[in-house]
C-alpha cells in the first residue's frame, strides 16, 4: 500500500501541486481536471493519451495542459473498470441484445480474428460513453471548481494573469 502511495504521490499529487502554486486560474484547473478524467475514462484502451493531446491542441490556452495529461492517465483504472458499463449502456440506447463476455471473445480481440460481433460491441462502448460524457464532465466541474479555488487559495502563488492590471509606478 505504501507503495501504490508513493507512486501516486510522486505521479499525480506533485505535478498537480505544481501547476497550482505556479499561480493557475481555479476554473480552467477544475475544467482541465474534469476534462484529462472524462477522456481518460473513454472506453478503447490506449487511444485516451492521443485524445487527450488533440483536446489540447484544440483548448490551447484554455485548458491547463498538465493537468489534463496527468489526470487523463490516472484514470486508467476507472476506464478499465468502465468499459463493461459502457457496454451496456450502449447495447441499451441501440436495443441491441447483450454481448457475451467469453474467454472465447477476449482470445478473438487478443489475437486479431475479431469478429462482427466484437466490433460492434466496442462500437457500443463508445457510445455509451459519448452519451454519459456530457454528464460525467459536468459533475466532474462542478465538483472541482470548489476544490480548486481552495487549493490555489491556499497553497498557490501569484496568478500568471491575474484579473487586474497592475499600477505603474
Amino acid at each position: 500500500m505504501a507503495v501504490v502511495l508513493a507512486w501516486l504521490n510522486a505521479r499525480v499529487v506533485d505535478p498537480v501541486m505544481q501547476v497550482i502554486q505556479r499561480g493557475a486560474e481555479p476554473k480552467q484547473l477544475a475544467f482541465s481536471a474534469a476534462l484529462g478524467l472524462t477522456i481518460g475514462i473513454f472506453p478503447i484502451c490506449g487511444t485516451t493519451v492521443i485524445i487527450g493531446g488533440v483536446a489540447v491542441a484544440a483548448l490551447g490556452a484554455r485548458c491547463n495542459a498538465v493537468t489534463l495529461m496527468v489526470l487523463n492517465l490516472a484514470a486508467t483504472p476507472l476506464e478499465l473498470s468502465l468499459i463493461i458499463p459502457f457496454l451496456r449502456l450502449g447495447e441499451a440506447l441501440t436495443g441491441s441484445d447483450p454481448f457475451p463476455l467469453t474467454s472465447d471473445a477476449f482470445k478473438m480481440v487478443i489475437t486479431g480474428h475479431a469478429s462482427k460481433d466484437v466490433l460492434l460491441s466496442i462500437v457500443h462502448a463508445m457510445l455509451g460513453w459519448l452519451v454519459a460524457a456530457p454528464v460525467v464532465l459536468a459533475v466532474l466541474y462542478t465538483v472541482f471548481v470548489p476544490c480548486f479555488k481552495y487549493l490555489v487559495g491556499r497553497f498557490g502563488g501569484i496568478p500568471s494573469s491575474p484579473r487586474t492590471p497592475m499600477k505603474v509606478v
